[in-house]
C-alpha cells in the first residue's frame, strides 16, 4: 500500500511540475529550457503508473486523479500562496476516500 501511495505522489508531482514549468514558458515567457524540461518531465510521469502493481489501467488512473486533486490544492497553496478553503479540504478528501474505496475495496 506505501508502494502504490508513494508511485501515486511522484506520478502527480511529475505531472503538475511538468505542467508548471510548461505554463511558466508559454504563459509567462520564461526561457524555453523550462519547457523542454517540462516536456520531458511529463514523459516521465507517463511512465510511473506503469510501476504500479494493480492490473488495471483504468483503475490506476481513476484512483491517481483523486491523488492529483490533493497534490494540485497542495501545490496551489505552496507554490501559487492560494490558501485552500474548506471546501478545497473537502473536496480533496472525498477524492481520497474515493480512490481508497476504488484500490482498496474487497473484491472477489
Amino acid at each position: 500500500m506505501v508502494y502504490a501511495i508513494v508511485l501515486f505522489v511522484i506520478a502527480g508531482l511529475a505531472e503538475i511540475g511538468g505542467g508548471y514549468l510548461i505554463w511558466l514558458w508559454l504563459r509567462e515567457s520564461k526561457p524555453w529550457g523550462l519547457g523542454l524540461a517540462g516536456g520531458i518531465i511529463l514523459v516521465l510521469y507517463g511512465i510511473v503508473p506503469t510501476l504500479q502493481s494493480f492490473p488495471s489501467f483504468g483503475r490506476v488512473y481513476a484512483a491517481y486523479g483523486g491523488v492529483f486533486v490533493l497534490l494540485s490544492v497542495l501545490w496551489g497553496w505552496w507554490v501559487d500562496k492560494k490558501a485552500p478553503d474548506l471546501y478545497d479540504w473537502v473536496g480533496a478528501a472525498v477524492c481520497l476516500l474515493g480512490v481508497a474505496i476504488m484500490l482498496w475495496a474487497p473484491r472477489s
